[in-house]
């Protein structure tokens, strides 16, 4: 809800994207409503509360199958085909993240943790879909997309958690982290996404979240002494090589109606 308040003034107070939001029809609005409900009520609300039942890497593991279920939706309601270098490459990376996390130690494993994990997993690709499809035409500004949907979602979540669980309470350092993650994570972060969805296609954007692993084992090296054995760096290594060759190995995307 702060990073949509961050982004409100930027839309608000600059002529071109208050057009532009004005301009928004209703089936724009539709659709921007849905990935607001898919991507920040639904994915990210689900991924928390999973993680209230389930280990860390048995989330993340989860997670990573994103890309098999983006690329094969992507061909039925995006008409975007993966190539065979590509399949090859998501393949890569799935087999990457599986060397790296597993064996996942459970305890007592939980029912509802799987099964919203889950869900969290199906609607992170919907939204990869969906937001593939609204940013695609490239006929609106990234932030006006990225304001909307986020408002909505970012509105529906906050209701939803303070409704059953109270609003909490927060010192001065946690009001210093959640500004951080509003400004740099969620309202900058997102709004370069929706900008690199007009050109990356659903599958090709959702693999390259993949990369947050290697990325966060190298800053956790650097910066908290987190030491990887071999097994974890073949596994980052598979993961690194499989988002490079999906890149590469590009289709140009067929066209839609």
């Amino acid at each position: 809800m702060m990073a949509f308040l961050c982004l409100t003034p930027f839309v608000l107070f600059v002529p071109a994207n208050r057009a532009a939001l004005k301009q928004l029809t209703r089936r724009e609005w539709g659709r921007l409503a849905l990935l607001g409900i898919v991507f920040y009520t639904l994915t990210q609300g689900a991924q928390f509360i999973s993680l209230a039942y389930l280990p860390a890497a048995m989330v993340s593991l989860m997670l990573n199958l994103t890309p098999m279920i983006v690329g094969l939706s992507g061909i039925v309601f995006l008409r975007e085909h993966p190539s065979i270098g590509q399949w090859t490459g998501i393949g890569l990376t799935v087999t990457g993240v599986a060397v790296y996390f597993l064996p996942v130690e459970i305890q007592e494993m939980q029912i509802i943790g799987i099964a919203v994990a889950s869900g969290g997993v199906l609607s992170n690709a919907i939204s990869a879909l969906v937001g593939r499809q609204v940013n695609r035409l490239a006929n609106r500004s990234p932030l006006v997309v990225t304001l909307v949907s986020m408002g909505i979602g970012s509105v529906l979540l906050l209701v939803i958690g303070i409704t059953l669980q109270g609003f909490g309470r927060l010192d001065v350092q946690g009001w210093l982290l959640i500004a951080w993650l509003a400004v740099i994570n969620t309202a900058l972060a997102f709004t370069l996404w929706n900008h690199t969805l007009r050109t990356l296609s659903a599958v090709e954007s959702s693999v390259i979240n993949s990369l947050m692993m290697p990325q966060i084992a190298i800053l956790a090296f650097l910066f908290l002494g987190e030491t990887l054995n071999g097994k974890e760096i073949a596994g980052l290594i598979l993961v690194s090589l499989g988002v490079v060759l999906v890149q590469l190995k590009r289709n140009r995307p067929r066209p839609s109606d």
